[in-house]
């Protein structure tokens, strides 16, 4: 087992989890930094939750080191870790009005009165909920209870707050506001937070970094820029906003001259391709809908040609779908600038070789739940 650097809070090393012949957890290796907002973002059944309450003391794993700041807390009981869970209802007690909530975590360890209620009253107030102190839970939103379940995590001054699925109870106005409120929240504290999520604007908005999950695995650990812009998996590219995905047919001299290359892809479609780039049959292409240019047919150079098929209008941008030749379907971004493409109009479609990704064949699915 590898011992944890300085400066990291989190280091879970090589952790398993199997429930019965089915394997959630397959040798993860996490490191999360002090003071860092640290999203495990993936769908259902990844084996995300697991993974975090591994880390919170509630599950045991198979196999694999927990470390908190350093300390091997793999065998240490929930109660014995710097740690504190927000889950996703809040589970407040609702004969207790808000301080009294907030203070509970206080009482169970006989802090005394005078510390407890200066602390409370710090946790309220870092939540924004220090006017509702005398309310009881079943007298506030949504948003205002988990406000009071963050300030009942943060008053026993956890080294670690561990969140499942900490919005996902909200509606989307709510949830919107939460973000920002749980991230500021989090940058005045300076606590390492860890949070569970299926969503992935929640994830990307909060997090300084993210861990894609899948099948009981990571996928890819970096920014929510580094996962948008440079996926390293078919699957990361699918999940982490929206891609076309085409198959690799082969690579030629372009035909319209020059000195690039080109890939020809399933669709029909010529795609420039850095000299760099290293090709194999089965690589998969991925352009963003964003990336794709628009333009007259006849426009030499172009990746190729389509019909319009669709074009709604979404605000800032148009939403075409497109279908090429070959009866593919090409999603396209376009800047509402201008007048959109008409339902039926031939078009072409272009894309530079700095926005064409490609990526590894998809890896066999494990058995996470």
């Amino acid at each position: 087992m590898n011992a944890a650097p300085a400066g990291t809070a989190v280091h879970v090393d090589g952790l398993t989890r199997s429930f019965g012949s089915r394997r959630v957890l397959d040798h993860i290796e996490l490191r999360v930094e002090q003071g860092e907002f640290f999203s495990l973002l993936g769908p259902s059944g990844c084996g995300k939750t697991t993974a975090l309450r591994i880390i919170a003391g509630l599950e045991h794993a198979d196999e694999g080191r927990v470390h908190i700041d350093g300390v091997d807390v793999t065998r240490a009981p929930a109660h014995r870790r710097p740690t504190n869970l927000v889950f996703q209802q809040g589970a407040l007690f609702p004969h207790m009005d808000v301080a009294r909530n907030v203070a509970f975590g206080l009482s169970t360890e006989r802090t005394d009165r005078k510390e407890t209620a200066r602390r409370v009253a710090e946790a309220l107030d870092i939540v924004g909920m220090s006017a509702f102190a005398g309310r009881t839970p079943g007298t506030l939103s949504g948003g205002q209870r988990q406000r009071v379940a963050v300030a009942r995590a943060l008053v026993k001054r956890p080294r670690v707050l561990l969140l499942d699925e900490p919005l996902s109870a909200l509606d989307l106005s709510l949830q919107l506001r939460m973000r920002r409120e749980l991230r500021a929240v989090q940058r005045r504290t300076d606590t390492t937070f860890v949070c569970v999520t299926h969503n992935q604007a929640e994830a990307m908005e909060m997090s300084d970094r993210i861990a894609v999950m899948a099948h009981g695995r990571i996928e890819q650990v970096g920014t929510a820029e580094e996962l948008y812009r440079s996926p390293a998996s078919r699957f990361v590219a699918e999940f982490i906003g929206e891609n076309n995905l085409f198959e690799t047919a082969g690579t030629r001299d372009d035909p319209e001259g020059g000195t690039r290359r080109v890939l020809t892809t399933d669709a029909g479609l010529r795609l420039p391709l850095p000299e760099q780039f290293s090709v194999t049959p089965d690589t998969v292409v991925a352009v963003r809908p964003e990336a794709f240019r628009i333009t007259a047919p006849d426009t030499p150079g172009i990746a190729g040609h389509a019909t319009v098929r669709s074009a709604g209008f979404l605000g800032t941008r148009v939403r075409v779908v497109l279908e090429t030749p070959d009866g593919r379907e090409v999603i396209v971004d376009a800047a509402a600038t201008g007048p959109a493409p008409t339902v039926g109009e031939s078009v072409g479609l272009d894309v530079d070789a700095s926005d064409v990704v490609l990526l590894p064949p998809a890896a066999a699915p494990g058995g996470a739940r």
